[in-house]
């Protein structure tokens, strides 16, 4: 690359990154459903005509802060697993818990993003191919998390009713293939049930009904982990 291509690049990167925050802002003021490419042309100084050889549509402009959102707090769940791996090797659920207090403080740190990608969807936004990697790492991290401990003899199989068995073994066919049925359906539990925890506290619905919420959380995170059927010290 020649040195006029390099600054070229970064520049092309400087302005993307500035849309990008300007685009937050107004996520956070006003909601995804009136972000407008000429309302943040015209915050940033630009004519509607050079921002959309970044961002040709709303869409687009849409569907890349939804990228971000996921990739940042996957990155944050993956960065306190392999901490909590390190930290106490062999103890399966406490890296689960590690993981489900990550997406929690991602998430009340950054509730808007996080309203973004796990809140209303947006009126006439339809996520494409492009959302579907990302919006997954979570929930592969929390799936390895249960292979490791069941591979290492840490998981103690969840009783799995006769009427949910057929479900229970198109879901495991689907998202982990190597792993019970009783399992992968548990999973699935476990991860509806932490993002409806988290949105709760997000979206202010625990609001003077649970004060201690790091204490509950993380009472609540465990008690995920288990009814998966991770075990301690193993």
């Amino acid at each position: 690359m020649t040195t006029v291509q390099g600054a070229r690049a970064r520049a092309r990167a400087e302005i993307t990154a500035a849309i990008k925050d300007e685009a937050r802002r107004q996520l956070a003021a006003e909601g995804a459903a009136k972000l407008s490419l000429r309302a943040v042309a015209r915050e940033l100084g630009m004519v509607s005509s050079a921002l959309y050889r970044y961002f040709p549509s709303r869409d687009d402009l849409l569907t890349a802060l939804i990228v971000d959102a996921y990739d940042a707090v996957g990155a944050a769940a993956e960065t306190a697993h392999a901490a909590a791996v390190r930290a106490v090797p062999g103890g399966h659920l406490a890296h689960w818990t590690a993981v489900c207090r990550a997406v929690r403080a991602w998430a009340v740190a950054h509730p808007h993003e996080y309203a973004l990608i796990y809140g209303s969807p947006v009126p006439g936004y339809t996520a494409p191919q492009d959302t579907v990697g990302p919006a997954a790492r979570v929930g592969l991290l929390l799936v390895a998390t249960a292979r490791a401990a069941y591979e290492a003899e840490g998981v103690a199989l969840p009783p799995l009713p006769d009427s949910l068995t057929p479900e229970a073994e198109r879901l495991a066919a689907d998202l982990a293939p190597d792993l019970p049925p009783a399992l992968a359906v548990s999973l699935v539990f476990a991860w509806a049930q932490l993002f409806g925890l988290v949105s709760f506290e997000v979206f202010g619905q625990f609001n003077r009904i649970v004060e201690d919420r790091d204490a509950f959380f993380a009472t609540a995170a465990e008690r995920l982990g288990r009814e998966v059927g991770l075990l301690p010290g193993r």
